[in-house]
């Protein structure tokens, strides 16, 4: 059997070092057929989804070849969101670590875009961005690319479902010919090949299945008749099995909108996702629902990509994808980590030809049941388990996670397992709450001080 430890690829010994610290043994499939020729210098296309380590692949790729004495851009990541920018730009800035004096950007939308360009006339050597924030700095000639040595499209497919191709194409035309494209893709419909022709030269290709498999899941389609049933088939479902956390896909964000609406009429604890949403409103709605205050995320495939939500306990498809390949990327957001997962879908005899598609694509035979053959609890409490605090002060005020943590615990019979997850923004911050304990943790956050400070409290 061939190692995989990361000492047979010749890395620098700080980066061996820091891999080790940083929890990584030995390297994942995609980590082990991708380094040896991204290390090389060759261009490499890699069929991976989240979860793979694929973060980790172009990070220590961009990270071999940085020299940090020039501050020039020397590294692009391109990301479809910016959940996912911030994502990379963690496990980046963790990758780096090892080095001194190393500085990435984070260039966004949804966030002002002076502070940006001032930071970037101080030079940078490595950026993550959306699309759409690059070319703005790109056309106001905040941003130059021109010594740029590693260019990294993540989740290119997405981006070209989002409609970022001309931009993509345009942030590509202000790079050198001789530069390093590292494109990464969930899936390789034809488009992708096509952009990979016109972007990368003679690539490398690695197909990788996600560390997750359909062993853990459990699928089941169920037949409906027309909308309405398809309505009541949905909120059977979830009277059935009421999961702490659900992810429902629609196909339109009209539909996913009014899903949620109906969810909400009758009594589920359900929010919507979809490109529709300003990015604040957009950021509150992932923040509630990955700590545990909405137990139910209504959304679209693009809306939906590029979040890692973990302990997702089921999805629910409202309606087939047309691609099976998209079904099978839906359902392996649950059933990860060796957890049991649970993968449920709707469809009309009209649509009967995606299943028989999802059937092939998978390999194995579809498990069929009947929406009457379930049981509803009529008793089971529909509520979240956690309650989202929201505090009017955050890092401009110098607010930290254990300055609220704190404010709670102390002398209010709160106890630190009682408090969930602590997210920090620029002037708010926002902490969840066993629901049990959320009216004295308002109180007590409303009444004490924070910082030395008096904040104002709200439920959301």
């Amino acid at each position: 059997m061939a190692t995989t430890s990361f000492s047979i690829l010749g890395l620098d010994a700080a980066l061996l070092a820091n891999l080790e610290s940083m929890g990584y043994q030995s390297m994942t499939p995609v980590q082990a057929q991708s380094l040896p020729a991204i290390l090389q210098g060759d261009d490499l296309i890699a069929q991976a989804e989240t979860g793979t380590g694929k973060t980790a692949v172009f990070g220590i790729g961009l990270l071999t070849r940085l020299n940090r004495d020039d501050f020039n851009v020397q590294a692009l990541v391109l990301c479809p969101t910016r959940e996912l920018a911030d994502q990379v730009s963690r496990e980046i800035r963790r990758l780096a670590s090892f080095i001194p004096n190393v500085k990435l950007l984070t260039l966004c939308g949804g966030v002002p875009y002076r502070p940006q360009s001032g930071s970037l006339a101080h030079g940078a050597h490595i950026i993550v961005g959306t699309p759409g924030r690059i070319m703005k700095h790109l056309r106001k000639g905040s941003l130059k690319l021109e010594r740029l040595k590693t260019l990294v499209l993540d989740e290119a497919d997405r981006m070209l479902d989002m409609g970022f191709y001309d931009d993509m194409t345009e942030i590509v035309a202000a790079t050198p010919d001789h530069r390093q494209t590292l494109l990464f893709s969930a899936t390789y419909p034809e488009a992708i090949k096509q952009i990979s022709a016109s972007m990368q030269n003679n690539p490398g290709r690695v197909s990788i299945q996600a560390t997750h498999t359909q062993d853990n899941i459990k699928q089941e389609f169920y037949e409906v008749d027309g909308s309405g049933k398809r309505v009541t088939a949905l909120v059977a479902l979830l009277g059935h099995y009421n999961p702490a956390s659900c992810l429902i896909f629609c196909n339109t964000k009209q539909q996913c909108q009014a899903i949620a609406d109906i969810l909400q009429a009758r009594g589920f604890n359900a929010l919507a996702l979809h490109g529709d949403l300003e990015q604040r409103d957009r950021d509150l709605v992932l923040l509630q629902f990955s700590n545990k205050s909405c137990a139910i995320l209504v959304a679209t495939d693009v809306a939906a990509r590029g979040i890692d939500i973990k302990d997702l306990e089921a999805v629910i498809n409202f309606e087939l994808s047309q691609d099976p390949e998209v079904h099978i990327h839906r359902i392996g957001r649950t059933g990860r980590a060796g957890k049991a997962g649970l993968a449920l879908s709707l469809y009309s005899a009209a649509e009967s030809h995606r299943v028989n598609a999802i059937e092939a694509y998978q390999e194995s035979p579809i498990v069929f049941s009947a929406i009457d053959s379930l049981k509803i609890n009529q008793k089971a409490d529909l509520r979240p388990p956690m309650v989202t605090l929201c505090i009017d002060g955050g890092r401009k005020n110098k607010v930290r996670p254990g300055d609220i943590l704190g404010a709670l615990t102390s002398e209010s019979g709160i106890s630190g397992d009682q408090v969930g997850k602590i997210d920090i923004f620029d002037r708010q911050a926002y902490v969840a709450i066993k629901r049990s304990m959320a009216d004295k943790a308002l109180q007590q956050l409303s009444a004490g001080k924070i910082k030395g400070r008096y904040f104002k409290a709200r439920k959301l």
